[in-house]
Formats: C-alpha cells, sequence, structure tokens
C-alpha cells in the first residue's frame, strides 16, 4: 500500500520539538525526511534527559521516528556545496532556528528559490512580525505569550501552564498542515513558497474559545458558566476557571473511590441538559427534575457549585471506572482520569497504534506514540529513530556521489 506523501523529500534543519513534530508527522504519512546533523552533536535532544547513559534519550527517539539521518558541516565550503545538491533534489526544507540563521549562512529565500524555485520553505518561529519576532520562544513561553497561561488554573491561584505541549507540538502540527497545504498548491503554480508557524500564534488559535469569551465579557460584563458566576464580580479580562467545561455544556473534575491515595481517581462530569432527568435519577435526587432551583439549564447556573457537591457524594462511591459504565449507560457525558501510566497499559490505545512498541539498537524496546490520525489507504509504521549519521553515505549515494568523493568529504570532517 502506497503512503499519502510517497515521493516527497523533506529537508530536515530542526531540532527539539516543535520542528521534530512537523517532519515526523510528514515522515509517518511516507515521506523521506532527511535530518541535518551536526557531527559529533546531533540534535540536542539526544542527549537531554537521558535514562540510559549514553544512548538517545526518549525525548529524541520519541519525536525522530521513520526519519533518515545525515551529518553535515554546514559552514565548510564543501559542506555548502552538499546542501546546494539536497536543496536541488527536495520538495521541502523546514527549520526552527534561530531567527536569520538561514540567511546567516548564505541560504536566504531568494538564493533556495534560484536553486530550486519548487521548494517549500517552512519555518517554525516564537513570535510572527512584531515587536517580539527576534526572541528567542521556548514552550511555556508560547503558552504565556499565546494567552493560555492566563487562563488556565483556578481563579485563587497564580497562571498555569499545562503539561500538553501545545506551544512546541502544537505549532509543528500547524506547520504540517501549512506545509501540505503549500505542496497541494505547487501542483498548480508550480512554485514553492515560504510557510510560517509562529509559536504565539498557535497556542492563541489552540485557545480560541478564550477569545471568544473575553469579547463576551466585554459586552456583558459577566460569564454564567464560569465558576466565579454568580459570586465573584468579574474583571476585565477573561479569568482562569478551573475545571469549566468552557462551552455551554458545565463540566467540573469530582473525587472517585480511592481519591484519599490515588492522586487520579477523579471523573470529568458534565451536567449537559438533555440528560439531566437522568443525572438526577442516577444520584437519587428525583425531586430536582421538577424543582424550580433545578428544573431548567439557566436556574441550575446559580447552583453549580452544590449541585457538583452532591453529583460528587455519588462519584465517591464509585471507583472511576465504575461511574463510567453506569454513567454511559445513560449517554451523560463523562471521562475518567487517566494517568500516563494507565494510558501506557490500555490495550485498546495499542490495537490502535496510537501508543506503539519500538525497538531500538542500543536503548532496546520503548513506548512511543504513534500516528494520531489515521488513514483508510495510508497506515502508518512507526519505525525507530536514525542513529546520528546512519544514512549520511546512503543519502550521499542517492545525490549522486561516488564513494571516492564521499571518502573525501568525512576526511575533511565534512560529513
Amino acid at each position: 500500500m502506497s503512503k499519502a506523501l510517497d515521493g516527497v523529500r523533506i529537508l530536515d534543519f530542526t531540532h527539539v520539538q516543535s520542528g521534530p513534530t512537523c517532519t515526523q508527522l510528514l515522515a509517518w504519512f511516507g515521506a523521506d525526511v532527511i535530518k541535518v546533523e551536526r557531527a559529533g552533536e546531533g540534535d540536542a535532544t539526544r542527549g537531554q534527559l537521558r535514562d540510559i547513559p549514553d544512548v538517545d534519550s526518549l525525548y529524541f527517539t520519541m519525536l525522530n521516528h521513520n526519519k533518515r539521518s545525515i551529518t553535515l558541516d554546514t559552514k565548510s565550503a564543501k559542506g555548502k556545496e552538499v546542501l546546494v545538491t539536497l536543496i536541488k533534489h527536495c520538495d521541502v526544507l523546514v527549520e526552527n532556528f534561530a531567527p536569520g540563521a538561514l540567511d546567516r549562512m548564505g541560504f536566504t529565500w531568494e538564493r533556495i528559490q534560484e536553486i530550486n524555485p519548487r521548494m517549500v520553505v517552512a519555518s517554525v518561529k516564537g513570535f510572527g512580525p512584531g515587536p517580539y519576532e527576534d526572541c528567542k520562544v521556548y514552550e511555556n513561553v508560547a503558552q504565556c505569550a499565546g494567552g493560555a497561561a492566563s487562563t488556565t488554573g483556578f481563579d485563587d491561584g497564580p497562571p498555569l501552564v499545562t503539561g500538553a505541549q501545545i506551544g512546541d507540538s502544537g505549532t509543528g502540527v500547524h506547520l504540517a498542515l501549512g506545509i501540505v497545504a503549500a505542496l497541494y498548491q505547487r501542483n498548480s503554480t508550480g512554485r514553492g513558497q515560504r510557510v510560517l508557524a509562529a509559536m504565539q500564534d498557535a497556542v492563541l488559535n489552540l485557545c480560541r474559545v478564550k477569545l471568544r469569551d473575553q469579547q463576551r465579557l466585554d459586552r456583558t460584563g459577566v460569564m454564567t458558566e464560569y465558576p466565579q458566576y454568580p459570586d465573584t464580580e468579574f474583571g476585565k479580562a477573561v479569568p482562569r476557571a478551573g475545571n469549566a467545561s468552557g462551552g455551554g455544556q458545565p463540566g467540573w473534575i469530582l473525587k472517585c473511590k480511592g481519591w484519599e491515595t490515588d492522586p487520579n481517581a477523579y471523573i470529568y462530569f458534565i451536567t449537559q441538559a438533555p440528560v439531566w432527568g437522568a443525572i438526577c435519577k442516577v444520584i437519587g435526587e428525583e425531586g430536582w427534575i421538577t424543582d424550580p432551583k433545578y428544573a431548567k439549564p439557566a436556574a441550575r447556573l446559580t447552583h453549580l457549585k452544590e449541585i457538583f457537591a452532591r453529583i460528587e457524594q455519588w462519584t465517591m462511591t464509585k471507583t472511576k471506572f465504575e461511574a463510567m459504565e453506569i454513567l454511559n449507560e445513560f449517554d451523560i457525558p463523562c471521562g475518567p482520569i487517566l494517568s500516563m501510566k494507565e494510558i501506557a497499559e490500555e490495550p485498546s490505545l495499542r490495537a490502535t497504534g496510537t501508543v506503539v512498541e519500538v525497538d531500538h539498537p542500543t536503548r532496546g524496546k520503548y513506548l512511543s506514540v504513534g500516528n494520531p490520525i489515521k488513514m483508510s489507504d495510508s497506515k502508518t509504521e512507526v519505525t525507530r529513530s536514525p542513529l546520528l549519521g546512519e544514512h549520511t553515505e546512503e543519502v550521499l549515494r542517492q545525490l549522486g556521489y561516488a564513494d571516492d568523493a564521499i571518502a573525501t568529504l568525512r576526511a575533511e570532517r565534512v560529513i
């Protein structure tokens, strides 16, 4: 079976997380991703957060599946010659260097277009054009600058970042879509183009409901689905909303049986209006179905704290999985708080390829995420990450370099 991106060749100058997330997605869809690294060092994450001495870290391996690795000194004259050849033979160049780094290497957009007018040049940057465009950005900086942190956490505490890597990996996913769109447009125009995904922009895109709420707050001065309502006065900016759902259906995280010793013995429970009657019956409060204080969604908004407190009395008598089984019979929206250990051991996620076991020549077997996007005619096979420079000679031969030329490049430490 062919892959969706068979025949597409990616020149991968990315490192750490945002760029490698993008290029790994493209590799999972069948693109030939050639990762360019510095000899002797490679991607910084090869050595970061190691759990086994002197082998590639999980940080690196879980972001660089299905790729080929070459080493190249792009500062040397001969290294630049190899890079020119690579640009001629590739469809996309992806980079997440510091702003201006590619230009300083001598490969401006104009120069790349001279070499290969069909090339797509895709970049991750911290900020788009503006006062901060030259600033260096990491995951948590992007979450803060993109609006996520100010709206995450509880109202009586400081802003919080989330464990989901919405700044790095989230931007990588956005960039991958931009690349695929540029390649599609190239079919009709014959030209490549530049694609930019700024981390601040990507985080904001994922926080669009909070921008929605800011405009609602500006207009009305109150948001009835937030936990501050009706007891706390709203300020001028969208506040932190705790575990509120962020939509029109009130939700909260509630304790389940065993919460005293298990930090993840909790369930997310949504009091969706169409199943309100079923909720009341399940928790033994049938009287609430007709009680004017609770019968209508608008009336319930002023009593949410007591409603969830009563529901929690019920959930605390059940494990999160027992509660799920009962609630799902009545189509009551809910979800268990799953720990990373539970996710790693979940058979259904293994069966769908969402969690995969990969065998690596130096670190052995390990778990990783698989392709989260499933396609009926483009199956994803997750292969191990490359060793540093593992495919250098293979790639150069495919580019037309003879063995003696490769030997010279190696002797001169160009590769």
